[in-house]
């Protein structure tokens, strides 16, 4: 998500402007879409959600931050295939930075957890890590660290035995700003990735970003169902994709969609029975359908609201689960989005399609 300074700025300005406030505007959505419902109302300690994995058991797990409130801590919530929200999951403090912050979040085929931690401020470069959660009898039992070192570690995903992770300022301070892609053996765990991280050689991509005003890049990742890699350019809101050759070396990495439709490519799903990738548009409360030939379809499509009538409030993910767009609204507002406040309720929404 943004440069750390922008994170900070934004953190600032949603405490003075938003706070807990409520809005009394809300936002229509626009005509000819899908009108976003809302799935479930979060606990007042889940003020800045995130990420989301889908269970075995038509559940869900969701990363919570909680950016905008920290004093409350962070954590992994589960949210059941009939949307009872329960805790699931306390992730262990960095040492250094002395909170959690888990924001991307998969399931691997082990049936263990492995999500990226993203200590967003000034003075954390280099501190961010991926973490894996140990399942035991269908139960959490602890987090070990798999990789430490990263700047601004977000999305994960796994393809075979590989273990992919976005790094959305690789390279802090860069203008145009350079993020990207890196790769890891599953398996293999303790990983202290090599200062500075672009050097590193688990870099499998970069990644550029052109946009002068928000400073984030390589941001959600997403396999289709021919093993290709594609990656969401959080600020100029466009698409990687990712090939590989018959050993898994990189083949190419070029821009698939650039869409004025798309402002922002923050969190992508692919539905790998179609190979349609849903995009989660952060700056224009909108979720997007792109299809395999490149076309974009908006989904849902909402203007500043505060959630309660299920409206998107800044979205960061979505996912597919049935017949239902599950989306998390992390409402945490910087300049350039349609969001202009952090509020309650904490939600997530839901576009049911026809």
């Amino acid at each position: 998500m943004l440069t750390r300074r922008l994170a900070v700025v934004g953190f600032v300005a949603a405490m003075l402007v938003g706070g807990c406030g409520t809005k009394e505007k809300t936002g229509p959505a626009e005509p000819g879409l899908y009108k976003a419902e809302l799935l479930v109302e979060l606990p007042d300690y889940c003020n800045t959600p995130d990420a989301m994995a889908l269970m075995p058991d038509g559940g869900f797990l969701l990363a919570v931050p909680n950016y905008n409130d920290p004093s409350v801590g962070a954590f992994i919530m589960k949210v059941s295939a009939d949307n009872k929200v329960t805790k699931f999951f306390d992730p262990p403090v960095h040492p250094k930075t002395g909170v959690a912050a888990p924001m991307g979040i998969c399931l691997a085929p082990s049936g263990d957890i492995y999500y990226a931690e993203n200590h967003l401020g000034p003075n954390t470069p280099e501190m961010s890590r991926v973490m894996r959660i140990v399942m035991e009898n269908g139960r959490p039992k602890e987090a070990v660290e798999v990789v430490t070192g990263l700047n601004v570690g977000n999305a994960v995903a796994i393809k075979g035995d590989y273990l992919y992770v976005s790094d959305t300022v690789m390279v802090p301070g860069s203008q145009p700003l350079v993020s990207g892609i890196l790769r890891f053996k599953i398996g293999e765990e303790g990983i202290q990735v090599q200062s500075p991280v672009k050097d590193d050689p688990h870099v499998l991509v970069t990644i550029v970003t052109y946009n002068e005003k928000i400073g984030y890049g390589a941001d959600g990742l997403c396999f289709d169902s021919k093993g290709n890699l594609y990656c969401g350019n959080f600020a100029d809101g466009t698409i990687h994709k990712i090939t590989f050759d018959e050993k898994d070396n990189v083949a190419s990495n070029t821009i698939f969609v650039k869409s004025p439709q798309i402002k922002c490519a923050d969190g992508l799903f692919c539905d790998r029975a179609t190979d349609r990738i849903l995009v989660a548009d952060m700056i224009q409360n909108a979720v997007h359908w792109v299809h395999p030939d490149g076309r974009v379809e908006t989904i849902a499509m909402n203007g500043d609201t505060d959630g309660a009538d299920g409206g998107i409030d800044q979205p960061c993910e979505a996912i597919l689960r049935g017949n239902e767009v599950i989306i998390s609204n992390m409402d945490w507002p910087f300049e350039g989005v349609v969001n202009t406040t952090w509020d309650k309720p904490y939600t997530l929404s839901v576009v049911r399609l026809k």
